[in-house]
């Protein structure tokens, strides 16, 4: 099959003045198969861009591995259905998989890929620890940076985005789907395959800040979330609990904070 992040598909434009045809620029999702040891662990809707990114970020935030060591090989495959992305885990990470297996289908904005009871859906995550410190500017900032990095999301209007922003420097590392958390997904696999500590910086995204984000974050050590909407009250006590930075509404030059503010300090000069 032919991976492409858009198709340019015809259609109608109708307005008050009469119809006219066009063509847009759409954004493609297919189906992406995780699969870990030749069993399928989920199957989600992505788009078909940073596949590799991806994978890796699930498979960390999604706890199936703790450590990139623990991934002896790693291949992707394409279908006429979709595309495998293939692990093959070592002996005794894949026991501890199968002792937790379950059955997960993600559509686009499920979140919590199709996990099969309330205790997964509301798992306990680590505490993060970080020294990070950040100014109001960065913060207020992030958003703005991050529009610089949605290629895609100029072309179709359509796609979400996850960036890596650090102190003084802006956002570094990006990455788009049609759906929030696979972005995240993307992002966080892109940290590990560069070699960029999770702790060093924040998470920018766009969307609103549901309690999957906040997990994704726990798993990996991202001390700060920030986005461009509302959080939810459960996302707020997740990050609470979890040691994480919450600011949202980054827009305007503005931001509200709702958990762990220390780490936004005031603006100081920059000493070279």
């Amino acid at each position: 099959m032919t991976m492409r992040a858009h198709v340019s598909t015809p259609g109608q434009s109708h307005h008050a003045e009469g119809t006219r045809a066009i063509h847009r620029a759409l954004p493609e999702e297919v189906p992406v198969a995780l699969v870990f040891n030749g069993t399928t662990q989920a199957v989600m809707m992505a788009t078909p861009t940073d596949l590799a990114d991806f994978a890796w970020g699930f498979a960390l935030t999604e706890g199936i591995v703790t450590d990139p060591a623990q991934i002896k090989d790693f291949e992707t495959v394409d279908h006429a259905q979709g595309i495998e992305a293939r692990f093959w885990l070592t002996e005794d990470r894949a026991h501890a998989l199968a002792a937790r297996r379950r059955a997960m289908a993600g559509p686009v904005g499920c979140g919590l890929c199709g996990i099969d009871s309330l205790e997964q859906a509301l798992r306990a995550v680590p505490r993060v620890r970080s020294d990070l410190r950040l100014t109001p500017a960065d913060v207020a900032r992030a958003t703005d940076a991050l529009r610089d990095h949605q290629r895609l999301h100029d072309l179709t209007r359509a796609t979400h985005a996850a960036g890596f922003l650090l102190p003084h420097a802006g956002v570094t590392l990006a990455r788009e789907d049609v759906g929030r958390h696979n972005a995240l997904d993307k992002l966080i696999g892109a940290l590990q395959q560069n070699g960029l500590p999770p702790g060093s910086g924040a998470a920018v995204i766009t969307s609103r800040l549901s309690v999957e984000l906040v997990q994704k974050c726990a798993m990996t050590g991202i001390p700060v979330l920030i986005a461009v909407s509302a959080p939810t009250g459960a996302a707020v006590r997740l990050a609470k609990e979890a040691g994480i930075t919450l600011a949202a509404f980054a827009r305007g030059g503005g931001f509200d904070l709702y958990s762990h503010p220390y780490r936004i300090t005031k603006e100081v000069e920059h000493v070279a």
